[in-house]
């Protein structure tokens, strides 16, 4: 396991400060806020907490409502809405300087036997053929804003191992493409033993899923976005179905596409896949995506 990965699962498990409040830190973004995929996977840790150990997630629900100050910590409240015989249900509100700054709804089940049939996998090359970040980012640094993108980049995403099947939306600026992406990733390191899995894998999958989804919306009109300054953006609202049991530390295919942007929103889709093809989760965000003036 890198530090980059171990840091990241000191930032996952959270400090207890009373009966179903949680406080957590932020680490280093890209961008001057506190990252999206890690607000969402440290409610779901906080949500998890104070569910029973044999039920695991099967859905999320989640609205950024403010941007969060990556200086200062982020407290988390759950109410515990309902325990029922197979489902329980949590609402998390995270708080920063007396303010919600962000709102999940989760669902939790025991597991239990039931039909059984999935959307095929897509085709996709090997994971282990595509460049890795470090190989990959160097090649546009001229596309970007200035000559610490790529550093800021490889720093924020070295716990996690992503890989572009094609080139990311920074690498065809003024290509408009078909809106769609397909990444591999998987994390950087093996998770045996690590505090709270299977739980764990859940929240680090979380973590991933709002690094990449709205790229397929740039990709339809040959927008680079934050990195190439082009267009502005940040999630609005993220939903999560876990469908079949996965783990964070083996490879995983994010096929993502985007059918429809309009007034200044955009939405993306997607399915995500264990490397034997067994559909493990579907998700679906809509961000803010604007072209600055």
């Amino acid at each position: 396991m890198n530090k980059a990965l171990a840091a990241l699962l000191d930032l996952l498990d959270l400090e207890q400060i009373e009966e179903d409040i949680f406080r957590g830190v932020s680490r280093s973004a890209i961008v001057p806020r506190v990252f999206g995929g890690q607000v969402a996977a440290q409610a779901l840790v906080a949500a998890g907490r104070t569910v029973p150990g044999d039920r695991l997630p099967h859905s999320l629900h989640a609205y950024f409502l403010r941007l969060g100050d990556p200086g200062a910590p982020i407290v988390y409240t759950v109410d515990r809405i309902r325990d029922g015989r197979s489902f329980t249900t949590r609402r998390v509100v995270a708080v920063q300087h007396g303010q919600p700054i962000f709102h999940l709804s989760a669902s939790f089940q025991t597991y239990e036997e039931g039909l059984e049939h999935q959307a095929p996998m897509p085709p996709a090359p090997d994971p282990e053929t595509l460049p890795t970040a470090a190989q990959m980012l160097p090649r546009y640094a001229d596309h970007f804003l200035d000559s610490g993108v790529v550093d800021r980049m490889l720093e924020a995403r070295a716990a996690v191992d992503l890989r572009y099947v094609d080139a990311p939306p920074y690498g065809s600026v003024g290509e408009p493409r078909e809106p769609r992406s397909q990444v591999w990733f998987r994390t950087n390191g093996k998770l045996d033993g690590a505090i709270d899995a299977p739980l764990l894998h859940v929240c680090l999958a979380t973590y991933v899923s709002d690094m990449t989804l709205l790229d397929s919306v740039l990709l339809a009109h040959g927008r680079g976005g934050w990195a190439t300054g082009d267009v502005v953006g940040a999630s609005l609202d993220h939903a999560m179905w876990f469908h079949r049991p996965f783990r964070a530390d083996e490879w995983l295919l994010y096929d993502q596409e985007s059918p429809s942007a309009s007034g200044g929103r955009g939405l993306g889709q997607a399915r995500i896949y264990t490397q034997d093809g067994r559909l493990a989760i579907s998700v679906i965000q809509e961000g803010v995506v604007r072209v600055p003036r």
